[in-house]
């Protein structure tokens, strides 16, 4: 029984259902089948409904044109004998004669809606409710013409012929409901389509038998396959017996690409990190997937980039070259790894290695710092250069000037953690290690902010808290309360400033900095803006534009509302 489901549903590799090409090919094979076969039937159907309508009319002229002979000779003998009542039930059973349908209907309407007879075995109607149908009527009774009309009454529809008669001064209307009228029709639809499906079924069946014997080489490839990622052991199919299709190419074309996966593995441990290599080799595959961490993002770029591209052109890449061989050696040496270079750009993660003992957001800071010492020295040696150039040839060429300005390299780093998702993302064919999270984009917002705050790193209150738990060296200077492009809510933002390098006269200004900054969370801009005056470091110039000749704005709330990233 197990075995007849899995030949049906198939097996699950991974947690996901391996639904068998045969089977899938039959169940698309039998819906096309069945919405043609109704499709069909349904179209035939409204087609002899067409016909049937133009046949009814037929009829029901022929019924109405007797019934009007009939009236109007009732009409001769009610002159005659007075006797209205007789012939008004004379008119009745005649017409009556000629009723098939339980609300088959025929009857006499004055043109106010008020009915003189009817004859119908069930439909009974008092006036006649239908207004729209009625103005049609009383429209072709003043041209002088007879039509067909479609009328409710009860929430039915009907359709009907009608002539005015001019002895008894009524239209005389002879009718059928059309859903009775149309009930033979729809039994017809019923049984025909019993007999599709019953057919379809047999055919399937036969189709099931046929498709499965022509695929069955498609069924060994995939239970090979299957068994091998169990076994995580890559073996030959056995193809001896199989004929020549694209199903056997496909088999043979595999063989011929298992042979090679050990010389493929061995080439692909020298392009991969080492982590990677080894988890590779242990599990025999490198699967898409990842998993929620608490982690530590460094994000770096390199402020004025299209300045340097532009002047330096190709030699970009060796200057970046340059930068990155020391950078990242410090980024590691903290315990971080490199999620990705991209131009300019760097982003690297503290807290996946297992080895490193250390504090990431603390191990964080150090490495940006060290990022922003091989930026410095680099800065140093073009400095030495331009002076000995100035040295030896009095003065620099313009174009020298513009390499110069290129290659003294400034960055600033953002630092964020929390809760991220880190794994490998991509396809099957290119995959990368990554990390992503709504951290990871607020550490390259931090980083832009650099650029207006003018200092070399910005922390989050994250990177603080745990940074403070494991070390008193760094003095977290509160900068602001921002709310970068993208978020919905503000959050304080630090610089992380080395206690070794504060002295006395940093220490003052840094100590009227955050006497401004309270004062401006206040709302009290005259009293702030004369602390950031007072303040000689560069990240007060900001606040001193803001507050400049302004009154804090209207529901100021102590968030600052970034426009850019």
């Amino acid at each position: 029984m197990k075995g007849s489901l899995r030949s049906v549903f198939g097996n699950k590799v991974s947690g996901v259902r391996v639904i068998p090409l045969a089977v899938k090919i039959i169940i698309i094979f039998t819906i096309f089948l069945l919405i043609s076969n109704f499709a069909t039937n349904f179209i035939n159907l409204m087609l002899n409904r067409g016909e049937l309508i133009k046949l009814q009319n037929q009829l029901l002229v022929k019924d109405l044109k007797d019934l009007h002979i009939f009236c109007n000779n009732q009409f001769e003998i009610y002159n005659f004998n007075s006797d209205l009542e007789g012939a008004l039930n004379n008119i009745t059973a005649s017409a009556a004669k000629e009723l098939k349908g339980q609300k088959s209907t025929s009857f006499g309407m004055r043109l106010d809606g008020t009915i003189l007879f009817q004859a119908s075995k069930e439909t009974v109607f008092g006036t006649f409710d239908d207004q729209a149908a009625l103005q049609q009527v009383r429209d072709s009774v003043e041209a002088g013409i007879e039509g067909s009309m479609l009328f409710y009454h009860e929430g039915k529809q009907y359709f009907g012929v009608y002539k005015y008669n001019e002895s008894w001064d009524v239209v005389l209307v002879r009718a059928e409901e059309l859903n009775e009228f149309y009930s033979n029709s729809w039994r017809i639809f019923r049984n025909i389509t019993i007999i599709i499906i019953s057919i379809t079924l047999v055919c399937v069946g036969i189709g099931i038998f046929l498709i499965r014997y022509i695929l069955r080489f498609v069924n060994l490839i995939t239970s090979s396959l299957m068994r091998m990622q169990e076994d995580q052991q890559i073996d030959i199919i056995d193809l001896s017996k199989a004929p020549n299709d694209d199903v056997t190419y496909l088999g043979m074309s595999f063989n011929a690409l298992a042979s090679t996966i050990s010389n493929l593995m061995r080439i692909f441990i020298k392009f991969v990190a080492e982590d990677v290599a080894e988890k590779a080799y242990v599990e025999k595959e490198i699967r898409l997937e990842g998993a929620p961490r608490e982690l530590t993002i460094l994000f770096s770029d390199i402020k004025g980039f299209t300045y340097m591209t532009e002047t330096l052109g190709n030699d970009i890449i060796s200057l970046l070259n340059m930068h990155y061989e020391k950078a990242i050696h410090h980024i590691r040496e903290s315990g971080g790894i490199i999620g990705s270079i991209i131009g300019d750009a760097l982003l690297a993660v503290f807290g996946t290695l297992s080895g490193h003992k250390g504090n990431k957001s603390y191990d964080a800071i150090m490495a940006a710092y060290s990022v922003q010492e091989v930026a410095a020295v680099l800065r140093r040696t073009m400095n030495e250069r331009r002076e000995e150039l100035i040295r030896q040839h009095g003065a620099m060429t313009e174009a020298e000037e513009r390499v110069y300005r290129a290659v003294l390299i400034e960055v600033g780093v953002g630092i964020d953690g929390g809760q991220v998702f880190y794994g490998n993302i991509g396809s099957s064919k290119r995959m990368t290690n990554t990390v992503i999270g709504d951290n990871v984009n607020a550490a390259s917002r931090l980083e832009g902010l650099t650029r207006i705050y003018k200092v070399p790193v910005i922390c989050s209150e994250y990177v603080r808290k745990e940074a403070e738990s494991v070390s008193d060296d760094i003095r977290f200077v509160e900068l602001d309360i921002v709310q970068v492009k993208g978020k919905t809510e503000g959050k304080k933002v630090y610089w992380p400033a080395k206690k070794e390098v504060i002295d006395d006269e940093v220490e003052k200004s840094l100590d009227e900095f955050s006497e401004g900054l309270k004062l401006y969370y206040d709302g009290d801009w005259p009293r702030a803006y004369k602390h950031f005056k007072a303040c000689v470091l560069p990240l007060a110039e900001v606040f001193r534009f803001r507050t400049k000749d302004r009154k804090c704005p209207r529901g100021w709330n102590g968030i600052w509302t970034m426009t850019t990233k």
